[in-house]
């Protein structure tokens, strides 16, 4: 199944840190298809969500590197976006989160960030960290696995 056809299958996307990296930052590998995610976004064809995690990972190098540039898109983008609905983490994450650690071993991190998009009722996550491939509970969209062989 190629990129168009295993995005369309979703309705609520979940956007992981990895993504919102490359679209704002423009990653030249992976700008085509974060691009496409986020004219779909725009269109209204899909919604998106995230969490205070991936805010937080997206802000770590612009505060590091005081590029307040780069802290204004990132927060515009996650908080102010009304193609994104910001979902904060609640019990019912933090309980999910305790049981997706439980089951597949994950970090604190991916597991608050996998169980807020369950939570949140988002019906597919896009990442690109290989290790949620494995996450039995939303269908995960892996960036790399859409790539062209010669990207």
């Amino acid at each position: 199944m190629n990129w168009a056809q295993s995005l369309s299958k979703a309705r609520r996307l979940f956007l992981d840190t990895a993504p919102v990296v490359y679209f704002v930052e423009a990653n030249s590998r992976y700008i085509e298809l974060v691009d496409y995610v986020f004219a779909q976004l725009q269109s209204g064809q899909l919604s998106g969500a995230v969490s205070p995690v991936t805010l937080a990972e997206c802000l770590v190098v612009p505060h590091r590197t005081q590029d307040a540039n780069l802290l204004t898109a990132f927060r515009v983008l996650l908080t102010q976006s009304p193609e994104i609905e910001f979902i904060p983490i609640d019990s019912n994450s933090g309980d999910l989160a305790a049981q997706m650690r439980a089951k597949y071993n994950l970090s604190l991190s991916d597991a608050l960030q996998v169980a807020t998009a369950i939570s949140g009722g988002c019906d597919a996550f896009l990442t690109n960290d290989l290790t949620l491939l494995r996450i039995e509970e939303i269908t995960v969209l892996l960036l790399d696995n859409f790539l062209e062989p010669n990207k």
